[in-house]
């Protein structure tokens, strides 16, 4: 561990200042014993406990805001396909590394590194970049894929860079929507990188952020108390997924309470055997897997469908935008309403029923004064129960919305792209919500079932 470490990185350009990395790459030494490189001493650099900022004693600068991107989207983006991006946040990044199968480019802002080194060396300065990616990308790889010494790496000063013999197109620190900007991946020609059967394929393992910084006299800013930090995490937290949620949940409930007690009402007003068949079609998207259901959603509705292409032309394009949140949380939570509508249906006497009929009460009259008045009591428990189902949902929704901040991230796709960015403690934040919601849920049904059973067990005694 007290061995210092030699940083291998590419030999750059023939001119070895900046000003070539402004229009030029570097290219790969392909000889037995690595790259060209400067040795540095890796062993000594220190990482603060959130991973997030390094510093190290010989080193002509310190970085800050490192972040791993785990899983990148593939989606079009404002309309318009970018190739394979990934999230950096609101803000560009100093450095910006994407590691493909068997290399890594890497993009250096030069103005950035001139600030800091001086006019020290600048292939030192590059040397201990990649050492600080190295130590903080092994913190926060978790046993994925991460930057090795004996990676080959390509330098950029250029936030578009085109590596001609694979066919890729490296785009960084790119504002494709207003606050939020993008690494991303994409065939010279346009095409999808990810395609295996493109001629630019490429397998895309990551990428990694991180900004220059300067700490005061080598050391970190000063250890915040536990309330500070929560509060600066909570000021800087992302909350578009709550509120995505919570309109996604609050919309498909809606929906699900109509839709649920009229199915409910209907299935027991057909025949025998036409019940059965209409119980199983509204009952099995209870048992199918919630992949499973959104894939035949996209099946069904998907651009390349006539009803999908339908939704088109009439300028409402329903996959991979909100309403298809709200369609998938529709679709998983609807048979919880179902069944609890229509077993509390079944439970009502029927004779009551009819002597309301032989006083000359219309079926709608009976539906609303009499059938929903006793059947409250289970209708309410699915109704709660159909909320918590919609507010959880997952793989139908990832499916047939897809993954778009602000717009269709609800809180469980934000968890699970979180933790493979490696926002660990974001993803225990959302974590604990959702568990606090499904809390609330569970006492909510405990405490309205205790309610009815004193009442009936009053009303019986009288």
């Amino acid at each position: 561990m007290g061995i210092a470490l030699a940083v291998p990185i590419s030999a750059y350009a023939q001119e070895p200042d900046f000003a070539a990395y402004e229009s030029a790459v570097s290219d790969v030494v392909a000889d037995e014993g690595g790259l060209a490189s400067i040795p540095v001493d890796a062993s000594g650099i220190e990482i603060d406990p959130e991973g997030e900022d390094a510093l190290a004693n010989g080193a002509p600068f310190d970085v800050a805001g490192f972040s791993r991107a785990q899983k990148g989207s593939n989606r079009a983006i404002d309309g318009a396909y970018q190739g394979y991006s990934y999230l950096q946040g609101d803000a560009r990044n100093d450095v910006c590394l994407v590691a493909v199968d068997g290399y890594a480019v890497l993009y250096v802002d030069s103005g950035a590194l001139e600030e800091r080194i001086g006019s020290g060396d600048r292939d030192a300065g590059l040397s201990w970049v990649v050492a600080y990616l190295q130590k903080l990308d092994a913190e926060a790889a978790s046993g994925s894929a991460r930057l090795k010494p004996e990676t080959p790496v390509y330098v950029t000063a250029d936030e578009s860079f085109d590596l001609e013999g694979e066919g890729l197109r490296f785009l960084f620190n790119q504002e494709y929507t207003s606050g939020a900007f993008y690494t991303s991946v994409i065939g010279i020609d346009g095409s999808d990188v990810t395609d295996s059967a493109s001629a630019s394929y490429a397998e895309l393992r990551y990428a990694d952020f991180l900004d220059f910084a300067a700490w005061e006299e080598g050391t970190f800013v000063e250890e915040s108390s536990a309330m500070d930090k929560a509060g600066q995490f909570l000021a800087k937290l992302d909350w578009s997924p709550l509120w995505v949620t919570l309109k996604t949940t609050g919309t498909a409930i809606v929906l699900v309470f109509v839709l649920g007690l009229l199915a409910a009402w209907w299935s027991l007003r057909i025949p025998s055997r036409a019940q059965d068949i209409a119980d199983s079609i509204f009952t099995i998207p209870m048992v199918l897997p919630p992949t499973v259901c959104g894939f035949v959603l996209l099946l069904l509705l998907g651009n390349n469908t006539a009803l999908g292409r339908w939704f088109i032309d009439i300028g409402f394009p329903l996959i991979f935008s909100w309403p298809a949140t709200v369609l998938a949380a529709v679709v998983v939570s609807f048979p919880l309403m179902y069944r609890s509508a229509r077993g509390a249906f079944e439970g009502i006497d029927r004779n009551m029923l009819d002597a309301a009929r032989t006083l000359g009460w219309s079926e709608g009259r009976i539906f609303f004064k009499l059938m929903l008045p006793l059947a409250w009591s289970s209708i309410a428990a699915g109704t709660v129960l159909a909320f918590a189902r919609a507010l959880g949902e997952f793989g139908a929704t990832l499916f047939l919305a897809g993954n778009y901040v602000g717009i269709t991230r609800t809180i469980p796709i934000a968890i699970y792209f979180e933790w493979m960015n490696g926002n660990t403690d974001v993803a225990l934040f959302w974590t604990a919500v959702i568990i606090a919601f499904s809390f609330l849920v569970i006492l909510f049904i405990n405490l309205w079932s205790r309610r009815t059973t004193r009442y009936r067990s009053r009303r019986q005694e009288e």
